[in-house]
């Protein structure tokens, strides 16, 4: 393929308009191109839909030689090669995919020049006989995407990204580009240290997706929630939903179909061609839902994604900030809803118990557990504590989630909360919520008789809330630290440290009111814009639907929603207003401008 750049094109400005039509940089774009276009290296932290890929693409284009990407996700990078071929760019992949004929072709390609940019999973890299190949061909730089993979912390841990320390001591010439949409300090040090990035100057853009509108509630009844959620507002958008289980998610999916959505199982546990048609679906077709475990995970580009949703809780704040960060990489309007109950907690810390890391690796998943738990259950601004959690700071609530929307009742649980302690204490630390409950309400059970609990001081006084209020308490106590589950002793309570202040009455605690009051909604239709004509959207996207299928790329590789709405409120007429469209570059306005003009132009004429 020809490329649609020339070498009069020397500033990172030209390619950015030329090839991927685009007008301007968002910081800190251009000093991050900058830095690797003079030979250094970098870390670059950058929320997902922030530009990330351009970061290194165009230093790909501007130096000489090719662009090596250590990319984790091998279903992916055929999409991301048709992204780039489609402006111009001459880019390939190797992976376990090709054949050999098809893999010594592109070997041949690198060797002579001929590409631009190169995907390369990291367990192929680190093969000699990738190493040799790369010491024979011409090197632009080398990107490592979803660098933190290297974190042994992290839940997205790859052991052959350990290896990649190898790039800087066989290549020590070659500019290095490492990038993670999710990383905290301790992370970022991980990273740094372990591809020997000492020298690599740090670019932190910061963690806020202004465009996510985060809603959690409690799970009183999971389908009918998901349900009303879905028809109330997505009934016609593409989304993802994550379930704990693969049963579940097998569960959800047909129970969906059912209810006339187009739903799609996606689990580890699928043979291998039901999950790639699965997957392919998801991102070649219009409106489908994939219903998860993380196993549908990393990487997934689809910019379109118009809900996040959660049916158990996350394991830790940095699984939520990922998962939820699959929507809405557009920019446009994007939920993240999930509900959950106390049962979620004792079945992940049943998980956590059950599972051979050392003791250190389970603590540390109990304090990021813990953390996750902490922000479900807040009364303030949900951004601000997820930021927080990262080490970003928003100076003001984000007026865009469920707390800032719609504030959160508390009342005065001192004294509710000390007869829950009480009542823990004086039962042995040996039971689950249930009977604690039953002992305070004065319940008549088989289980307290046998006990003999109908005789403690704690039995019956808290006849002044019900069962439900009860196990909110209990619930805020675990999440608050005052109280935790012993999963070894099947979900038993245990006192913390923490509650002794509150116990001795030198300490007041506000709990949060539960309430099935509706929730905030939001505004995340696709078409916002009062000037937008929707009957023409609906006449690009099928125009853009047939491109796409000719080729057998998904749609949004054409032209992402954000470009179909810009030609919806502009109309434009000519190949020249065409071309001043978001996203459109020199190749796809020759390649794509006359199909849609001419869509346009009957549109019109038919009104």
């Amino acid at each position: 393929m020809d490329e649609v750049y020339s070498a009069a094109m020397t500033s990172p400005q030209q390619i950015l308009q030329t090839v991927f039509g685009y007008p301007s940089f968002r910081p800190p774009q251009d000093e991050i191109i900058q830095t690797v276009m003079e030979g250094g290296d970098a870390l670059v932290l950058m929320p997902t839909g922030g530009g990330k890929s351009l970061c290194y693409q165009i230093p790909s284009l501007l130096r000489s030689g090719c662009g090596i990407v250590i990319s984790p996700l091998i279903a992916l990078m055929k999409d991301q090669v048709d992204a780039l071929r489609q402006v111009g760019v001459r880019a390939s992949y190797l992976n376990s995919s090709l054949d050999s004929a098809t893999a010594n072709k592109v070997e041949q390609a690198l060797v002579a020049g001929e590409l631009d940019l190169l995907y390369i999973a990291p367990e192929r890299l680190n093969q000699e006989r990738t190493l040799s190949l790369l010491q024979r061909s011409p090197i632009a730089l080398f990107a490592i995407d979803e660098a933190h993979c290297v974190s042994q912390w992290g839940h997205d841990f790859r052991a052959d990204y350990l290896q990649l320390s190898i790039l800087h001591e066989s290549f020590p010439d070659v500019p290095r580009i490492a990038l993670t949409a999710t990383a905290d300090a301790r992370t970022r040090a991980e990273i740094i240290h372990r591809l020997d990035l000492s020298e690599a100057s740090q670019f932190i853009a910061g963690f806020d997706r202004p465009n996510i509108r985060y809603r959690i509630a409690l799970k009183h009844n999971a389908k009918q929630q998901l349900l009303q959620f879905l028809k109330e507002e997505h009934s016609d958008d593409a989304g993802i939903i994550y379930c704990l289980s693969r049963k579940k998610t097998e569960e959800i999916a047909y129970w969906l179909q059912q209810q006339g959505f187009n739903a799609l199982p996606y689990h580890a546990g699928l043979d291998t061609g039901t999950r790639a048609d699965n997957q392919s679906r998801f991102f070649r077709e219009d409106r489908v839902i994939v219903v998860a475990t993380i196993a549908f995970g990393m990487g997934i580009d689809k910019p379109d994604v118009r809900f996040v949703a959660h049916l158990d809780l996350p394991k830790t704040v940095e699984s939520y900030y990922q998962e939820t960060g699959r929507g809405g990489r557009d920019g446009e309007p994007t939920n993240a809803w999930m509900i959950y109950g106390l049962q979620d907690v004792i079945k992940l810390r049943q998980m956590m118990a059950g599972s051979e890391g050392s003791e250190e690796h389970k603590r540390a998943e109990q304090h990021r557990l813990n953390a996750m738990l902490g922000l479900c259950e807040i009364t303030s601004c949900r951004r601000q504590v997820l930021l927080n959690y990262f080490g970003d700071v928003l100076p003001e609530p984000c007026g865009n989630c469920d707390n800032c929307l719609e504030p959160v009742d508390t009342w005065d649980g001192t004294e509710s909360a000390r007869m829950a302690l009480s009542a823990v204490y004086r039962t042995g630390q040996r039971f689950g919520v249930k009977h604690v409950v039953d002992v305070l309400l004065g319940a008549e059970t088989d289980k307290i008789s046998q006990y003999s609990h109908d005789q403690l001081p704690t039995y019956g006084i808290g006849k002044t809330l019900d069962n439900n209020q009860w196990s909110s308490v209990f619930r805020q106590l675990v999440a608050r630290g005052y109280l935790s589950v012993d999963v070894e002793r099947f979900g038993a309570l245990r006192l913390e440290e923490k509650c002794r202040p509150l116990l001795r009455g030198e300490e007041q605690i506000e709990l949060r009111k539960d309430s099935k009051k509706k929730e905030a909604r939001r505004l995340t239709k696709t078409f916002q814009s009062e000037d937008m004509d929707v009957a023409l959207w609906e006449v690009l996207r099928e125009c853009r639907r047939e491109l796409a299928g000719e080729q057998g790329i998904p749609p949004y590789i054409i032209f992402h929603d954000r470009t179909l709405q810009e030609m919806c409120v502009t109309v434009p007429q000519n190949m020249e207003q065409f071309g001043r469209l978001g996203g459109v570059g020199e190749r796809k306005l020759d390649k794509y401008g006359p199909a849609f003009l001419q869509a346009i132009s009957e549109h019109l004429a038919s009104r």
